[in-house]
């Protein structure tokens, strides 16, 4: 009989993204692995998504892996390893009903994966399921929750339901910690790497305009590390040479809604 702590969700492969591992990454990682072997119910896979390059494989083929995930696998991806590429090189090699997705420097909750099992039973026709996520900074202090909106009385069309209306007057909403089902991640294209900014935001509005069906567990399932430092968003606000201009973020909004239509990743770019 197994105990609670070595229980699998065999239908969920973690993919964890990693195409920089410079400063502190061992750290993060570290603790973003972590998380999952202290879960009370773990991945069935766990996918390390790794750029091909010389550090990136020096850094993979020194690390040891956990010995209680030996669910833990590698795949080396030499084509786009931005954010959206790595994920969608994730899904492609991805043999389970469902995919969660795992930024290096975060951390799933124990209760996670236990919260999806029991939910899934009951919510068959879902094909997104939110975390209720705790933003932290760098240093572990907390800043706030993300997708906790939905819960709140009157705020989307159906309680604990994210819709395309309800995105289209408030976009902040967080889809890393997501357990999704893999068919339809596929049937809708993916993500598209050519967002700069807002390639979530765009992933949701396209996913709810193809009547994806996403809720929120009110449960806390992920941690969230806010703009750390030389991370993707922390380069966009503060790094000299990557940063962006107001008008070029306010161009990314508004390109979201309008590339929603489109399952193809149309490849647009900012001219200032």
């Amino acid at each position: 009989m197994k105990t609670l702590n070595n229980m699998n969700s065999k239908d969920i492969t973690v993919i964890v993204p990693v195409h920089d591992v410079s400063g502190n990454f061992n750290e993060w990682f570290t603790k973003a692995i972590t998380s999952m072997a202290q879960a009370v119910v773990k991945p069935g896979k766990i996918l390390v998504v790794a750029a091909d390059n010389d550090e990136v494989k020096t850094f993979m083929e020194k690390w040891e892996k956990p010995s209680d995930l030996p669910m833990i696998q590698i795949a080396y991806n030499d084509g786009d390893t931005s954010f959206c590429g790595q994920i969608n090189f994730g899904v492609e090699n991805c043999e389970s009903e469902f995919f969660s997705i795992l930024e290096s420097d975060d951390e799933y909750s124990n209760i996670w994966f236990k919260q999806f099992d029991e939910y899934v039973k009951h919510y068959e026709e879902v094909d997104i399921f939110l975390p209720l996520v705790v933003d932290t900074d760098e240093k572990g202090q907390f800043i706030g929750f993300t997708n906790e909106a939905l819960w709140a009385m009157g705020f989307s069309e159906d309680l604990g339901y994210l819709d395309n209306n309800t995105l289209l007057r408030y976009q902040n909403f967080q889809v890393s910690g997501m357990i999704m089902k893999t068919s339809k991640f596929e049937e809708i294209g993916g993500m598209k790497s050519s967002m700069k900014l807002t390639f979530n935001y765009e992933f949701l509005l396209r996913a709810t305009y193809n009547d994806t069906v996403i809720m929120t567990i009110p449960k806390v399932g992920y941690k969230h590390t806010n703009q750390r430092m030389n991370s993707l968003f922390w380069d966009y606000k503060f790094n000299q040479d990557l940063r962006l201009s107001p008008d070029e973020a306010k161009f990314w909004v508004d390109t979201a809604k309008q590339e929603y239509f489109f399952t193809m990743d149309r490849e647009v770019v900012f001219e200032s």
